[in-house]
């Protein structure tokens, strides 16, 4: 494993498992040989793909069944960073079993998913995220030597990042599954306008349709949406414990005016929700008292009782009503 891939052994929490083991005993790494390949009756590719932007260099050996399409047996090596090592392992891995149609569709993506512990978590460092896109580069090549078409030809995706070669819908996945908010950590995790710049914003040297800038606010916008949509379902479905603070609020005090409220003012009462609080197991709803109900006996007995239970009974059985 390089040293580059720790600094001061801070980081080294932040790869998972399956990374750890893979940078120490790849299972995939060595070489096919054309002798050996021809013996079982089949092709060998043999494709190299080095990334200007950081130095590492990978080389993928495809051993091709020509009858079915089929990658039949596949091994790598990889001269950089133990990330590099790792991801180019499980790139191999995914490679494995699977026509040259199929494994050229596999992304930097899949890499890095396939390298996770547990789905949530992603598997390298944010500076390390780039080495996965190494892999997916290298699939592109082999398969365009395979078929005797440019690399290029492969690329349905929109590339807005061309030092990283970091896509389009790249870009708005990790954004969304990372939360991202800023410039800075879009770089840190993909490292795209971490080279150049000239994606980041207008102005740089070279004039792109899709810059970083817009891609955030156009992806956080659409974040926004989605949240505003589900908590307006969440609403109308009635789920209390999935709205939003300001519609727990509204909801509380319309369940208020529809069955108790007129009972306060009919005794010169009143009540405001100044505050919710969501614990494991309860909704805690505080209350304040207003008008004659502020000193009446009745605000922690019949009251409280009458307005706990129309709140449990319309909203939430979670819920608990606590006077301050």
């Amino acid at each position: 494993m390089a040293k580059n891939d720790l600094i001061g052994g801070s980081l080294w929490d932040e790869y998972s498992n399956k990374v750890q083991e893979l940078m120490n005993n790849p299972k995939n790494q060595g070489e096919i040989t054309p002798e050996e390949a021809e013996a079982r009756g089949h092709k060998l590719v043999v494709a190299d793909f080095g990334a200007e932007s950081c130095g590492d260099a990978v080389r993928l050996y495809w051993e091709i069944d020509p009858e079915t399409d089929k990658i039949v047996d596949a091994k790598f090596k990889s001269f950089g960073c133990g990330t590099a090592i790792a991801s180019s392992d499980m790139m191999v891995e995914l490679c494995k079993g699977k026509t040259v149609d199929e494994a050229v569709k596999i992304t930097n993506i899949d890499v890095e998913k396939a390298l996770r512990d547990d789905p949530d978590t992603p598997a390298v460092p944010p500076q390390k995220m780039h080495c996965s896109v190494m892999a997916y580069d290298v699939i592109k090549k082999a398969a365009g030597l395979y078929k005797g078409v440019d690399a290029e030809s492969f690329e349905d995706e929109i590339i807005v990042c061309e030092c990283a070669r970091v896509s389009l819908s790249t870009l708005k996945e990790v954004i969304r599954l990372n939360d991202l908010k800023t410039i800075e950590e879009i770089t840190d995790y993909t490292k795209a306008g971490g080279f150049c710049k000239s994606c980041i914003k207008p102005g740089g040297h070279e004039e792109r349709e899709y810059y970083l800038v817009d891609i955030l606010a156009e992806t956080r916008r659409e974040m926004e949406e989605e949240k505003m949509k589900e908590a307006l379902e969440a609403k109308d479905n009635g789920d209390f414990e999935n709205m939003t603070l300001v519609q727990q609020i509204k909801a509380i005090d319309e369940a208020i005016d529809e069955n108790v409220r007129q009972f306060l003012v009919m005794d010169g009462g009143n009540m405001e929700v100044v505050d919710i609080k969501k614990g494991d197991e309860y909704i805690d709803v505080y209350i304040r008292y207003m008008g004659a109900c502020s000193g009446c006996a009745s605000s922690t007995t019949g009251t409280l009782y009458a307005i706990e239970s129309t709140l449990k009974e319309k909203l939430s059985p979670k819920i608990r009503v606590l006077p301050i």
